[in-house]
């Protein structure tokens, strides 16, 4: 079965009589264990399209299964879980909390999973070993570097087991250095079975995917120009 999957699916946004189609018939497969890259430009369609996926936003026509769940079907309650479940996001702005150590950071997901607290705690210190940061679990992310944060931020998707781990431009807000460490991390995951979707507009961030797509006009395209299927 596959992680995810779009058949035809369209966005449409309309601001009175004004109706913008964001994208325009997407279909696409991920499969358990692949690592896509997505790019395109500003206005492409390419923001939309995480949004979708990342189940931020609802589709216009068409069908999205995300680990086999019809996300159509799944009410606000029931999205926020499969989110939560089935998601790992990495954001560009981190997101963390800056009051908490990274180990709290980490649990975010499990805490509203209901995990119970032992479990939770055992479970953020696992995946900050698994992105090397385990002698950093009680620092705040003021006393960590940009790298470290983004390290934290890819141990708190990893945390809750996700099938997806879904990435916004994570090297976005990262120097050379930094960026080169997460994208080292990433290979990690990739080889360890992980399923990563990566939205970039970088192309050497792209290119350490399994499968590079393109989203122009609201379409996506593979590297080659033919139509991702």
């Amino acid at each position: 079965m596959s992680v995810l999957e779009l058949h035809d699916v369209t966005k449409t946004y309309s601001n009175g009589t004004l109706a913008v189609q964001a994208l325009a018939g997407i279909t696409l497969n991920v499969d358990p264990g692949e690592y896509v890259a997505i790019m395109g430009p500003s206005g492409s369609g390419k923001s939309t399209l995480m949004n979708i996926l990342g189940c931020l936003d609802v589709l216009t026509t068409g069908t999205y299964l995300l680990a086999g769940d019809d996300v159509a079907d799944l009410d606000d309650d029931q999205l926020a879980d499969i989110r939560n479940r089935s998601i790992g996001f990495v954001f560009q702005q981190f997101n963390l909390l800056p009051a908490l150590p990274a180990w709290r950071n980490v649990e975010l997901p499990l805490l509203y999973a209901g995990v119970p607290a032992a479990q939770r705690r055992e479970r953020a210190h696992a995946a900050l070993e698994r992105v090397g940061l385990a002698e950093r679990a009680e620092h705040r992310p003021g006393e960590l570097s940009g790298g470290q944060q983004q390290r934290v931020a890819v141990a708190r998707a990893l945390a809750s087991e996700p099938a997806l781990i879904l990435a916004d431009e994570p090297t976005g807000n990262l120097d050379s250095r930094s960026t080169a460490d997460v994208l080292g991390l990433f290979d990690e995951l990739h080889e360890s079975g992980r399923t990563i979707v990566l939205i970039t507009h970088e192309a050497e961030v792209a290119e350490r995917a399994q499968r590079v797509l393109h989203v122009r006009d609201g379409r996506l395209t593979d590297a080659a120009g033919a139509g991702a299927r």
